[in-house]
């Protein structure tokens, strides 16, 4: 078990004064878990001690059988960019860009910080190779058919996430031997490749750094504690929570409270990791962005890439581990698409696979948007309160910080309306 004490600073003490953390105040220290550690989970935790008044008691258990990452948040590819497959701005896409940025800094810092101490053997975490790699993202026009709406939808782009419309000499600059079936491209200089284990693992070290930090203020006590089990049931947290915020994917599913309840569909997809073999001279670029096509290619360096994914609906296979029938399998379907774009790929070489089960959401007016809100009317008559912040499909990474950021500030207030109806109206469809 991890544990530090501190205090958080005052951010919203002036807004956060729920019955819950005022009665707390007299009494003991509210105590929330967090179920979860992927994208979602480390997000609200980072945001509950960041958000809450600093003369709080406060103590949060992080629970995760696996541990840091061990989802499928950590299998993630990491793209990162505020656009659909037709570069048009996702709903609430700019805020999403803003917020999920702020995390990957404070991420990167505390790596920063770590390093400086890392002679004292202050820290034990391996942080190889890099947390978020700036090289832009490229996405090829590849049809007529959508050639007109990719043109039209990268008129509307986020102010720090620009699209820049490209010719096919300007893009083979960028990758060279690549192929612009229609003498345009569509480049986003501003997109990041995250590196979704190494990041998670630095997020939460940034969680712990920001409790130790702060007891040395004099002020209220925080808590951090990661549990490394699993939780069977919701009740069995009743007596020891006054919130419970569940964060666990595609595994929310199989609480018996919530089974069946969710309007999800299970989605598992593989990606393949490739390298370049030594007998191969020319190396990737070393500004080489990452390609988006009907396969994508995650550049992790000059001979060594993720390409992905595929997607096997209905699943319920959560484990990372990949068979070498099911890689098989993928690399037959994916490698013709990535080649179709990016033919110098058939001489890379086969290096490894990993999955991971996304919990995707319905559709609305707005696009797949993520589940949030109070899920005690699910649950009976309770006193803890039960939260969900779920459905992130295969936006996790870029829906993560504002989401966790708006579950934190609801949790802390009691207060739901703080979140915006889009994210709590599936509520009301069941």
């Amino acid at each position: 078990m991890i544990l530090f004490d501190s205090i958080s600073p005052l951010t919203h003490s002036a807004k956060v004064t729920s019955p819950l953390l005022l009665s707390s105040l007299s009494q003991r220290p509210p105590r929330y878990a967090v179920l979860g550690a992927g994208f979602a989970g480390l997000s609200v935790a980072w945001h509950l001690l960041k958000e809450s008044p600093k003369n709080l008691h406060l103590h949060i258990d992080l629970y995760d059988e696996v541990g840091i990452g061990g989802g499928a948040s950590g299998v993630s590819g990491g793209l990162l960019h505020p656009y659909s497959p037709k570069v048009k701005l996702l709903w609430r896409g700019a805020e999403c860009w803003k917020d999920c940025l702020k995390l990957l800094s404070i991420a990167e810092q505390a790596v920063s910080s770590e390093e400086l101490v890392s002679e004292s053997g202050e820290f034990g975490q391996d942080f190889g190779g890099f947390i978020v790699r700036r090289r832009g993202i490229l996405r090829p026009a590849t049809n007529m058919k959508t050639l007109n709406v990719l043109n039209d939808n990268a008129q509307n782009c986020v102010v720090g996430c620009k699209i820049e419309i490209i010719d096919k000499d300007a893009a083979l600059k960028l990758v060279p031997h690549l192929h612009v079936p229609f003498n345009l491209a569509f480049y986003m200089p501003e997109a990041v490749n995250v590196n979704s284990q190494y990041y998670l693992k630095a997020l939460f070290l940034a969680c712990q750094n920001l409790v130790k930090e702060l007891s040395a203020s004099g002020f209220g006590k925080k808590k951090l504690c990661l549990q490394k089990k699993s939780v069977c049931e919701l009740r069995e947290l009743e007596a020891e929570y006054d919130a419970v915020i569940i964060c666990l994917g595609a595994k929310a599913d199989l609480l018996p409270e919530l089974a069946g309840r969710l309007p999800l569909r299970t989605c598992r997809g593989v990606i393949l990791h490739l390298q370049l073999p030594d007998n191969i001279g020319e190396d990737y670029p070393d500004h080489g962005p990452s390609v988006l096509s009907d396969a994508w290619l995650a550049i992790q360096g000059n001979r060594s890439l993720y390409m992905g994914s595929t997607w096997e609906w209905k699943s319920r296979n959560s484990s990372p581990n990949v068979s070498t029938d099911e890689a098989s399998n993928a690399l037959q379907e994916l490698l013709p698409k990535a080649s179709a774009i990016y033919p110098g790929i058939t001489g890379w070489t086969f290096a490894g696979a990993r999955a991971g089960l996304r919990a995707m959401p319905p559709l609305t007016s707005h696009g797949s948007l993520p589940l949030l809100g109070c899920v005690n009317n699910f649950l009976g008559d309770l006193k803890c309160k039960y939260w969900l912040l779920g459905g992130l499909g295969s936006r996790g990474l870029l829906y993560h910080g504002w989401l966790g950021k708006l579950t934190a500030e609801a949790v802390l207030s009691c207060n739901e309306q703080i979140i915006p109806s889009e994210l709590t109206s599936w509520k009301n469809k069941r």
